[in-house]
Parts: structure tokens; sequence; C-alpha cells
């Protein structure tokens, strides 16, 4: 699986190989190991800083695993990517569960409530009572929804367990959803760096929806 394009969307120093010599010289073998473990180091990293664009990468990922003849490309991609998501997000939770039960706190629960702004959290917290763990699961198919309801769940003192059990299934959903975006990038276009460019440019489009609707939403009528 040639990885060149989505790892080099996300910034990340290629293999001296690689950089000089085509995809089609350096082993298949090889482009993989350095491809999944990039793609699980960084959608790792994003669950815990949400400032990597993680649903971008996913999504340049599949188109690269849609144009390969193996298979298994995109089954790796899901799998790579659902469960890196899954232990950033479990980690993250027992990172803010250790703030609440900590007398002064924790930057990483002063992070979350910093990306969950008031209304949001009420929000999400008026949901999660109302329809428990559907709203964690659909929490992640919503451009920013994952941290306020993540933090609603904390407030709510769910245990690692329960928040885990709703979660996995969220990963799953997340991770079939960006790759379906890669997917119809990947075959609208007979060249791998043209899918990449249309399903990111697809995915900021998705992600900035909710803002725009908020601001309409706010904004004065006549």
């Amino acid at each position: 699986m040639t990885w060149t394009a989505p790892v080099a969307q996300a910034g990340l120093p290629l293999l001296a190989a690689s950089a000089v010599t085509p995809a089609s010289v350096v082993p298949t073998s090889t482009q993989q190991a350095v491809g999944y473990p990039t793609l699980f180091l960084l959608v790792l990293v994003g669950a815990l800083v949400p400032v990597i664009p993680t649903g971008a990468l996913v999504s340049s990922a599949a188109v690269v695993a849609f144009h390969q003849t193996s298979p298994l490309s995109l089954l790796m991609v899901f799998l790579t990517a659902s469960l890196a998501a899954f232990l950033g997000d479990a980690t993250l939770y027992w990172l803010g569960r250790r703030g609440l039960n900590s007398k002064n706190g924790s930057r990483w629960l002063k992070a979350l409530r910093a990306r969950a702004p008031e209304d949001r959290l009420a929000q999400a917290q008026e949901k999660l009572a109302a329809h428990g763990v559907a709203v964690l699961v659909l929490s992640r198919l919503v451009p920013a929804g994952r941290i306020p309801v993540m933090l609603a769940c904390l407030l709510a003192e769910w245990p690692l367990r329960r928040f885990s059990r709703g979660n996995l299934p969220a990963c799953l959903a997340w991770a079939v959803t960006y790759q379906l975006i890669g997917i119809l990038g990947g075959s609208l276009f007979d060249e791998p760096w043209e899918g990449v460019v249309a399903a990111i440019a697809l995915t900021f489009v998705i992600s900035a929806v909710p803002s725009v609707v908020r601001r309409v939403r706010s904004s004065p009528r006549p």
C-alpha cells in the first residue's frame, strides 16, 4: 500500500528512500511498515490533543488504499484508525477522571472544559441524560461533538468501562464514515493524489457545516 500521499498530507518527514524514489520502487512491505504505524500514531495523538485533522487523515489513507490491488488495505486502514481513536479516547477520558478526583484538577480536564462551551455542554448533558449511550455513539460523527459529550460523561461520573462500551461503536462508526469519504474521493479520480485532495476538502467542508449553521441561527433576523 502506497502511503506517500497521506503521510505527506500530515506533514511528517518521509523516509529518505521514499522521498527520492518513486513509490513503485519502494517495497510494499516497507511502505506499509511506515504507513500503518504513522496513521495509528497520528490518530492516537489527535484523539488526545484535537489539533490534528484525523478525519481528513483517515480519508486520505482510504483514498490511497482504494487504489491498491490488495483487498486488505482498506480493512487495515479501518482497523488501525478505529483502534487508535478508541485508545486515544479512553486515555483522554481516564486522564479527565483523574482530574475530577484531584483537588487541584488537571491540565487535561481544563483543556476539555476549554473546548466545550457552556451552551454546548448543557445540550450534551441534556441529551446524555435523555438518550444515554446513543448520544456518545453519535458524538464522534458530529464535528466538534466529541469533547462536549465526553465532558458530559465525566461530569455524570460514568466509569471508564461504561464510557468505553459506548465509545467502541462510536469509533467504529467514525472510522467507517471517513473511510467512505475517502473511497468516494478515490472513485472520482484516476490519480490517488487527486482523490486525496478531494477527500480532504470534503472533510473540511463537513467539519465547517455545524459552525456555519450556528452562526446563521444566532445572527439577528431583519
